[in-house]
C-alpha cells in the first residue's frame, strides 16, 4: 500500500492535484481540485495507485462479476482496476445529460456490480450509475474511487467507499464562499457541462 505522502507527491508530480478557486461538477466550490485524468496521463505513477486500490477492494467486496464506471473520468480507472482483478468492466456516457449503456454494454440480471470513480465528491454521478443497475435488476457490491473528498453534508451515497486516498476539502455553496477564496479567479474544470 502507498503512504499518504507518496500519493500525495505522486498527484502533486504529475499535476492531479491542483490549488485555485474551483467550482465543481456538483456546483459546489472549493480551493483544491483533484484532476485524476493527469495522474492517469503517467501510466507508470497511476499503475501504484491502482494497484493499491485493486488491493483494498479485494479485501472489502468478495463477489464482484462486472465494474461499472461513469464516462469520462472512470473510464481509465475502470480499464485498469477490472485488469487488475481480472472482471468484465463496461462504461457508461451521458446522452442529454442522463447516462445510459452505449456500445453494445449491458448489465445482465443478477450480476455483482462494482462502480468505480476518479474521483467522489457528493457521489451524483456514482448515483446515476446505480440507476443502470437497477434497471438491469442486477447488484450493487458498493462504490470504489482513487480518491474521496466527501464529506457527510454532501454525500448522498450511503453505502460505503473504498478509495485509495480520502482527502478532506472543504466545499462551500455559491453564497457561504469564504473571503479568500472569493478573491481568487473561478475555474470550472471537469466534463459535465461541456457542450
Amino acid at each position: 500500500m502507498l503512504s499518504l505522502k507518496k500519493s500525495l507527491n505522486i498527484l502533486r508530480k504529475t499535476n492531479a492535484l491542483l490549488e485555485g478557486h474551483f467550482v465543481l461538477s456538483s456546483g459546489l466550490h472549493s480551493s483544491k481540485y483533484i484532476q485524476c485524468a493527469k495522474l492517469l496521463s503517467f501510466p507508470n505513477q497511476a499503475d501504484k495507485i491502482c494497484k493499491s486500490l485493486a488491493n483494498k477492494i479485494k479485501k472489502n467486496f468478495t463477489k464482484i462479476d462486472l465494474i461499472l464506471a461513469p464516462a469520462m473520468g472512470g473510464v481509465i480507472i475502470g480499464y485498469e482496476i477490472g485488469k487488475l482483478l481480472k472482471k468484465e468492466t463496461i462504461f457508461c456516457e451521458r446522452v442529454n445529460g442522463i447516462f445510459i449503456l452505449r456500445r453494445g454494454f449491458s448489465i445482465k440480471k443478477n450480476v455483482n456490480v462494482l462502480i468505480i470513480e476518479d474521483v467522489i465528491t457528493t457521489g451524483k454521478s456514482s448515483l446515476e450509475c446505480v440507476k443502470l443497475i437497477k434497471k438491469a435488476k442486477a447488484k450493487l457490491v458498493g462504490f470504489a474511487s482513487i480518491i474521496d473528498r466527501s464529506d457527510k453534508k454532501t454525500l448522498k451515497i450511503k453505502n460505503k467507499i473504498i478509495s485509495h486516498l480520502k482527502i478532506d476539502v472543504p466545499t462551500y455553496s455559491s453564497n457561504n464562499l469564504p473571503a479568500e477564496l472569493k478573491k481568487i479567479p473561478i475555474t470550472i474544470p471537469g466534463s459535465r457541462f461541456i457542450k
